[in-house]
């Protein structure tokens, strides 16, 4: 599935929620769904700055595609990076670096966070698209 096929579907699911509670429990659940983070990779060189929450971030090039893995020590921020998870994982490099992330506009997520959660969202897709622009050119030194 591409990131925008992925990004459509996150979107539909979005659009069922009416007002922003049932959004915000929807992420949660998301959140819990995200799968476990290896232990080895909850240290500080794998934490995304600027975020309220602690954010352990962690990727690997397998078969050609990023395959992201991450945790939060709260439970909407973890939802929301299991839904960049969603989108940005499996894919090629180029991908990644090239998309727009145009579900978070669509679906409202920027306007219903707090200052520093929106800023800790944004680093987060900002550190998705540097590992993503590492692998590409790994890629290419081959």
């Amino acid at each position: 599935m591409t990131i925008k096929e992925k990004e459509s579907e996150i979107i539909s699911e979005f659009e069922m929620f009416d007002d922003w509670m049932d959004k915000y429990n929807y992420i949660i659940e998301t959140g819990k769904s995200v799968p476990a983070i290896d232990p080895a990779f909850k240290q500080d060189q794998y934490l995304i700055k600027g975020c309220q929450s602690q954010v352990w971030l962690h990727a690997a090039l397998e078969n050609g595609k990023v395959v992201f893995r991450a945790d939060s020590d709260a439970l909407i921020t973890r939802g929301i990076v299991g839904l960049l998870i969603r989108v940005l994982s499996n894919q090629p490099p180029q991908d990644i670096v090239d998309t727009e992330l145009g579900f978070i506009d669509a679906i409202g997520l920027k306007e219903h966070l707090s200052p520093t959660r929106s800023n800790g969202l944004v680093n987060m897709i900002k550190q998705m698209k540097l590992y993503a622009l590492a692998f590409k050119a790994q890629q290419q030194a081959k």
